[in-house]
C-alpha cells in the first residue's frame, strides 16, 4: 500500500452519485429565474440612482458651487471690484470672494466668483490664461467641498507635522560623544 502510486479515484468502494440529466424545461426555468433576478437588480439600481439624484438636488451648496468658479494666480493688490470689472462680460455676479490668510490678513492669491446663473460660470471658464493686472490667471470650476475628503492626504495615518523622518525625543539614539562615538 505504501509503494502504490496515488490514484485520483478516492471512492473506489463507493458508488458515484448519479446526477439527474437536465431537461430543456428545467434549463428554461433556470434561465427565466435568472432573467427575473437581473430585472429585479436593474429596478433596484434605478431606485438607488433616483434617490442619489434627489439627495444631490437637495444640497444648496452643490447648486451654488455649480454657478461658481475658482480664479488662481490673482494679484495680491487686487480688489473685488477689479475682478468684477474683468469678469463683467461673462454675466451677472452674485459674490466675489478673495481668500486671505486668517492670521496676517494678506491675500492668498486666489478668489472665488459666484454668478447668478450657470451660463456665467461657463463663460468665465473661457477667460483662463487671460492677463489680469500683468498676471496670467487660471479659471477653473469650483469643487464642492466633501466633508472628510482628503483629511489625512489619502491615508488613515495622521499627518507628520515635522517631516516624514522625524524621531520624537524618546526614540532618538543616545549621544555617544565624539565623531565616531569613541
Amino acid at each position: 500500500m505504501e509503494n502504490e502510486p496515488f490514484s485520483p479515484d478516492l471512492n473506489e468502494n463507493e458508488k458515484e452519485a448519479e446526477m439527474p440529466a437536465s431537461t430543456p424545461e428545467a434549463e428554461m426555468d433556470d434561465i427565466e429565474q435568472m432573467k427575473k433576478q437581473v430585472q429585479a437588480m436593474e429596478e433596484e439600481n434605478a431606485k438607488l440612482q433616483q434617490l442619489q439624484t434627489h439627495l444631490d438636488s437637495d444640497n444648496p451648496q452643490a447648486e451654488a458651487d455649480s454657478r461658481s468658479v475658482y480664479v488662481g494666480n490673482v494679484d495680491y493688490g487686487s480688489t473685488p471690484e477689479d475682478l468684477q470689472a474683468h469678469f463683467q462680460s461673462c454675466g451677472v455676479m452674485k459674490r466675489v470672494t478673495i481668500l486671505v490668510n486668517k492670521y496676517t490678513g494678506y491675500p492668498k492669491g486666489c478668489a472665488y466668483i459666484e454668478f447668478m446663473d450657470k451660463e456665467g460660470a461657463k463663460n468665465a471658464l473661457a477667460l483662463t490664461d487671460s492677463t489680469f493686472r500683468n498676471r496670467e490667471i487660471k479659471v477653473l470650476p469650483k469643487r464642492t467641498n466633501l466633508p472628510g475628503y482628503g483629511r489625512f492626504r489619502g491615508s488613515t495615518a495622521p499627518y507628520f507635522p515635522r517631516g516624514r523622518f522625524y524621531r520624537p525625543r524618546r526614540f532618538r539614539r543616545p549621544y555617544m560623544g565624539g565623531y565616531y562615538g569613541y
